[in-house]
C-alpha cells in the first residue's frame, strides 16, 4: 500500500514538472509569511504638501502596520519599510505590538509612543509618492513580510489619499 503512494506521489511530481509548474508560487504569496504587515498608507497628507519640519504636513502623511497574530506579540525593533526608489527607514527602537495591535510610522519629528501607537521617521521629507508607490516592509532577518504598490487613480477611489491593504 505505501508503495502505491509512493509511486503515485512520484509519479504526480513528475506530471507537475512536465506541464513547467514546480515550484509555482502566487506573486504575492511572501507577504502572508509574517504576522507583521501594513494595513494601509495615508499617501497624500490632507493640504498642500510643505515638508517644512516646522509647521509642515510630513506627520500627516503615515503607514499603518499592524500585528495580525491572534496570540504573537511582536517586536519592531529592525524591520524596515522601503519605498519603490531606496528611501528607507528602520526601526531602531523596541516597538512592541501585541496581537492585533498596530503602530502607524509617521513623517516628521516626534517622540515615539507605545500608549498612542505612533512612530516617528524624524525626518521631515515626505517618503510615499502622491501618484504612486511601491511600500516594502522587510523583517530584521531581511526576508520580505509584505509588500504593496499602488496608483492614485487606480487605487484610491474615495480620493482622500488613504488606502486600505489588509483592513
Amino acid at each position: 500500500m505505501s508503495f502505491r503512494r509512493t509511486l503515485f506521489a512520484g509519479a504526480a511530481t513528475a506530471a507537475v514538472a512536465s506541464l513547467g509548474l514546480a515550484g509555482a508560487v502566487p506573486a504575492q504569496a511572501a507577504e502572508y509569511t509574517s504576522a507583521l504587515r501594513i494595513k494601509g498608507v495615508q499617501y497624500n497628507a490632507p493640504g498642500s504638501d510643505s515638508n517644512k519640519c516646522s509647521g509642515g504636513n510630513t506627520r500627516n502623511e503615515y503607514l499603518t502596520i499592524k500585528n495580525y497574530s491572534k496570540t504573537k506579540s511582536v517586536n519592531l525593533k529592525g524591520y524596515k519599510v522601503r519605498d519603490a526608489v531606496g528611501n528607507t527607514f528602520t526601526f531602531t527602537n523596541s516597538h512592541t505590538l501585541q496581537p492585533g495591535d498596530y503602530a502607524a510610522l509617521r513623517g516628521g519629528r516626534g517622540t515615539d509612543s507605545d500608549s498612542g501607537n505612533v512612530v516617528y521617521r524624524q525626518n521631515c521629507n515626505f517618503i510615499w509618492n502622491n501618484d504612486k508607490d511601491t511600500i516594502y516592509l522587510y523583517k530584521p532577518t531581511g526576508d520580505r513580510a509584505d509588500v504593496h504598490s499602488y496608483t492614485e487613480k487606480a487605487d484610491d477611489r474615495d480620493g482622500n489619499g488613504y488606502i486600505t491593504y489588509h483592513g
